[in-house]
């Protein structure tokens, strides 16, 4: 009687067209990893966080996410390498990057949402100068080559050039242009502070934050694709939870493939989990308490995160032992301390 190792050969070899290695389970892969900075952190993470692949980082605001990802950005940007930040919500504060260690010089900072300075707005967060945008093309006629325009908006204005030729007692004829309607203006007795609290927030892009999200999964989508950056920071942390669900779990599938085959680290900053199984690492940070070492002075935030998921763990050792091992510590804990309450 063939043996059970003989028996699984012989499938294998028979399936060896259609499905190689039926039988054998799947080799883990062990990603290296990048330290973040932050000790505690990188001794539960067993060295830091995985390189090309998704980490989440989940919580509320002002749990601590940005520190994270600001103090991961920045042994990156130290070590000679380019790393992006993709800001929905216009959140990000140059100035605390730069204090925080990141090489301003190497990182893409992404802005969604921005528009022109022609537009009047009444927030002037979210607006660019014409300098640092694209110049829309110019549109060509008939007969100035190129993309043509249709052969109706070549008579647009000649009724005013005839008139103008012929008198002002002349009549000009409308040369068969299409007369438009003028709409009257409705008139709004909306209170001035009420329509300037409108204006703020439709300027801030309240209203519709799936469009500056939309623009966000573009950037990312180009910049992964492109490659050439060793890290970059997705932040969807000011959405609520309702607005960043609606992303298809195919776009993390695309986006987890990509950095395994580029190399670079994806970093989410969501208040929910977004990701699923595409992401690597879950990590879950909870608002911070305050520390009081002086009795009127606050000192600095003492800040917690636990790990949810990891995808693949490094075992220790092939032995099995007879007792239960310890269970791995899945929480950490840092402060971070205020510069007026200096060290400790």
């Amino acid at each position: 009687m063939a043996s059970a190792s003989a028996i699984r050969l012989q499938i294998e070899a028979s399936l060896a067209q259609r499905i190689p290695c039926a039988l054998t389970p799947a080799a883990k892969m062990m990603r290296p990893v990048a330290v973040t900075g932050i000790e505690a952190l990188d001794e539960v993470l067993k060295g830091g966080l995985p390189v090309g692949a998704i980490t989440e980082l989940i919580g509320p605001e002002c749990s601590g996410r940005s520190s994270v990802a600001l103090s991961f950005l920045a042994r990156v940007t130290q070590a000679a390498k380019v790393s992006a930040w993709i800001d929905v919500s216009n959140a990000l504060d140059p100035a605390s990057a730069a204090a925080a260690g990141v090489d301003l010089a190497r990182l893409l900072w992404v802005r969604c949402g921005a528009l022109r300075k022609s537009v009047p707005r009444a927030s002037s967060s979210f607006i660019l100068p014409d300098k640092y945008l694209i110049p829309a093309a110019a549109k060509q006629g008939l007969h100035g080559g190129g993309c043509r325009a249709h052969p109706r908006t070549e008579t647009h204005g000649l009724a005013q050039a005839v008139s103008g030729l012929l008198g002002p007692e002349s009549i000009a004829p409308r040369c068969a242009e299409p007369q438009r309607r003028i709409q009257p203006v409705r008139e709004s007795f909306e209170p001035n502070q009420q329509r300037a609290s409108t204006v703020a927030r439709r300027s801030s892009g309240s209203i519709k934050p799936w469009v500056r999200m939309e623009q966000a999964l573009r950037a990312t989508d180009l910049l992964m694709q492109g490659g050439g950056f060793s890290s970059i920071v997705l932040d969807l942390g000011s959405l609520a939870p309702e607005f960043a669900l609606r992303v298809p779990l195919a776009t993390w599938f695309r986006y987890r493939a990509t950095a395994e085959k580029t190399h670079s680290s994806l970093l989410l900053l969501t208040q929910s989990s977004c990701a699923k199984s595409s992401a690597e690492l879950s990590l879950r940070l909870e608002p911070g308490d305050p520390l009081c070492d002086e009795t009127t002075v606050f000192t600095g935030i003492e800040h917690q995160v636990e790990v949810v998921r990891r995808r693949f763990t490094a075992a220790a050792e092939n032995v099995v032992p007879l007792r239960k091992p310890p269970q791995r510590a899945n929480v950490a804990t840092w402060q971070s301390r205020n510069v007026w309450s200096g060290r400790r």
